[in-house]
């Protein structure tokens, strides 16, 4: 016990971890010169599917259960409600923090058990987890290169701000406020799949007619060969994303027939809401932040992105239990293959190669809120104050 807790913690004696060498040998070593053969990464990068397990176990139980829980007490009293739906929250955000290790395939041996336990819990907060892992792969390999990857919330680089009228560049402003995150993390799990699945069928079917109404000797198994959606990418992400549909939406069926559609909803959309929202946030502080690396696709370079355009975000254990260690970002970026049980020590390993890494807390958001334009010319971010003092 004391091993595994000094393993989260990152505070390992070299006697009871032997993959942690003693740190005071290591001289620190600037960040522009970095190399990724410089970090200590292979012995983390390994599996374990018995603590993989468990973490699953200690996360869908208790959710399920805690629904049970919350159900059973709003017909008792309501006023008792809201530490359970507290509760639902973390662990909906823990449940959302392990299918992101999944979708790296980090969290078990196999790409298989990886793939099933991703679906699980991308049904369990209704976003179809390949899909979305595919998109978080890319940002993973753009990291800091902000002429392929514009951030959490498409950001806009200093020039295309200023063509904006007047009007635009507020709307622009307003929409990318923190608390826009609270609609938009709802908007984000509960609609936006649903929407994309929509989209992308009546799309298809348009396409169909027009195919039908061209070619007299149509053939269904080539046309539908032939066709490239913009909603998805991929045969095996549409089935993902159709599966996900309707599990999730026959869930949302039996569960409100079953409890009641008013109380269902109102505790689901809270729940999936909130975990959202903070999840949108520890995002947000983990690459958004005032000196972060924003580079050109030129002279770009992906340790750098790793080092300095992610930020160690230093939260409280219960917050770095639910979050799944997500705070050690920037070794996360180094080697999304780590899985999150072994990130503090990897971390710790690594600590005197980090010393340039930009430390935050959860209370830094509204300070890093600010960044929200991109200048090409430094490679830097900047906010819109400043750049309206600049023209």
């Amino acid at each position: 016990m004391l091993n595994n807790y000094l393993h989260r913690s990152g505070k390992i004696p070299t006697s009871i971890h032997p993959l942690i060498k003693s740190q005071t040998s290591h001289p620190p070593k600037t960040s522009d010169n970095l190399k990724k053969s410089d970090f200590v990464l292979t012995p983390y990068i390994k599996s374990s599917n018995l603590r993989a397990t468990y973490q699953i176990v200690n996360t869908i139980v208790p959710y399920v259960l805690l629904w049970m829980l919350a159900i059973k007490t709003a017909s008792i009293s309501l006023w008792f409600l809201p530490p359970i739906i507290t509760l639902l929250i973390l662990f909906s955000l823990r449940c959302f923090s392990l299918m992101h290790d999944c979708g790296h395939y980090s969290l078990f041996r196999s790409k298989r058990m990886n793939r099933i336990m991703g679906f699980l819990l991308g049904v369990i907060n209704a976003m179809p987890q390949y899909g979305w892992s595919r998109d978080h792969a890319y940002h993973h390999k753009t990291n800091g290169d902000w002429e392929r990857y514009r951030g959490v919330a498409d950001f806009l680089s200093t020039e295309e701000f200023s063509q904006l009228n007047s009007f635009n560049q507020k709307l622009y402003e307003i929409l990318r406020n923190p608390f826009m995150a609270i609609p938009g993390g709802f908007f984000y799990l509960v609609i936006k799949p649903r929407l994309i699945l929509i989209l992308g069928v009546y799309d298809f079917v348009r396409y169909l007619v027009t195919e039908i109404q061209k070619d007299s000797e149509f053939n269904l198994g080539s046309t539908i060969s032939a066709h490239s959606s913009k909603h998805w990418q991929s045969a095996t992400e549409f089935w993902d994303l159709l599966f996900n549909n309707i599990c999730v939406i026959c869930g949302w069926i039996f569960l409100s027939h079953l409890w009641g559609v008013g109380l269902f909803w109102s505790i689901y959309s809270i729940t999936l809401g909130c975990s959202a929202t903070i999840f949108i946030w520890i995002f947000f502080v983990q690459h958004i932040f005032e000196g972060s690396y924003a580079h050109k696709t030129a002279g770009w370079d992906y340790v750098l992105g790793a080092v300095k355009g992610s930020s160690y975000l230093e939260l409280p254990a219960l917050l770095r239990w639910f979050t799944a260690d997500i705070g050690y970002h920037n070794i996360h970026h180094l080697s999304s293959r780590i899985p999150n049980y072994h990130l503090a020590a990897c971390h710790a390993e690594n600590r005197h190669l980090l010393s340039e890494v930009k430390t935050l807390h959860i209370r830094d958001l509204f300070d890093c809120c600010q960044f929200l334009l991109w200048d090409g010319e430094s490679n830097r971010l900047i906010s819109i104050a400043s750049f309206r003092e600049q023209t």
